[in-house]
């Protein structure tokens, strides 16, 4: 039986080049919300040797969650999962809608996926150092619990200063900035609550990558390009890697964290380059 990787958010961007990055003994699924996509990056990826199957996925649906990982186990076994789908404040999304996507989409990928792995298996949740900008009185986290056990009330409860600040962008961009700090927060209870299976969970914070998502974004989050060490945005090939490599099952004692990769900007932002 052949080891499996899932790659969501796969059809571009940082999880098309963690795609390039794995290993090419695995059958490698690829899903993502459009199909075109998806198969320009199939192209790309069966020319480079790849072995590649690709499932047309909305991470904010649990059914559809449900199909993906029903048709990624009957390739064989499921060893990595990276899960990189998500909306930015850019892309003008609603509140909900990032929530939705980014927040209870990282729910259904571990619970889900969860069910199906094995020990020396591993879920990576990509989060974004936006989780580390906002003052921690702002952060809903007393009621992350309840992404567990009522959704609606979790959206309700999370969402509320997001749905009350002027402005369309700032609604978008709180509620991402609070989505992301929820995956961090969840990736962390997934790898406790996983742990004795041996299904290893972690999660991964990008900067400011120059992805089609992360050009949106420079206009207004490019102040941390001055706050990183280098002063520069992050390369798709670089996030790529690092997605990849802690992925990697061999990392077998890398769980439970959140894994900054941002060129040092939050670091910079908060000590050295204030």
């Amino acid at each position: 039986m052949k080891n499996v990787v899932v790659i969501t958010g796969g059809g571009s961007g940082m999880g098309l080049e963690a795609a390039k990055f794995m290993d090419k003994e695995k059958i490698l699924v690829i899903s993502g919300r459009t199909e075109s996509k998806l198969e320009k990056a199939k192209e790309q990826l069966t020319k480079l040797g790849f072995d590649v199957k690709i499932k047309a996925c909305d991470t904010s649906n649990r059914k559809s969650v449900k199909e993906l990982v029903k048709f990624a186990k009957e390739l064989g076994e499921i060893k990595n999962v990276i899960n990189s789908a998500g909306v930015s404040p850019a892309m003008g999304g609603k509140p909900e809608d990032i929530m939705r996507i980014n927040g209870l989409g990282t729910v259904y990928i571990n619970q889900e996926f969860s069910k199906a792995m094995n020990k020396g298996s591993v879920i990576v949740d990509v989060a974004s150092n936006s989780a580390y900008q906002l003052p921690k009185w702002i952060l809903p986290t007393k009621h992350y619990h309840l992404a567990d056990e009522d959704e609606e009330l979790f959206l309700k409860k999370t969402l509320w200063l997001a749905k009350k600040i002027k402005g369309d962008y700032e609604k978008s961009g709180l509620a991402y900035a609070i989505s992301k700090n929820f995956v961090v927060w969840y990736a962390a209870k997934s790898a406790f609550a996983y742990g004795k299976k041996g299904v290893r969970v972690c999660s991964v914070s990008p900067g400011l990558i120059a992805t089609g998502m992360g050009k949106l974004e420079e206009k207004t989050g490019g102040f941390l390009i001055s706050k990183s060490c280098e002063e520069r945005m992050g390369k798709p090939e670089e996030l790529g890697y690092a997605l990849a490599t802690i992925a990697d099952e061999r990392n077998g004692y890398l769980a439970g964290v959140d894994v900054l990769v941002d060129g040092g900007s939050v670091k910079g932002l908060q000590e050295f380059k204030k």
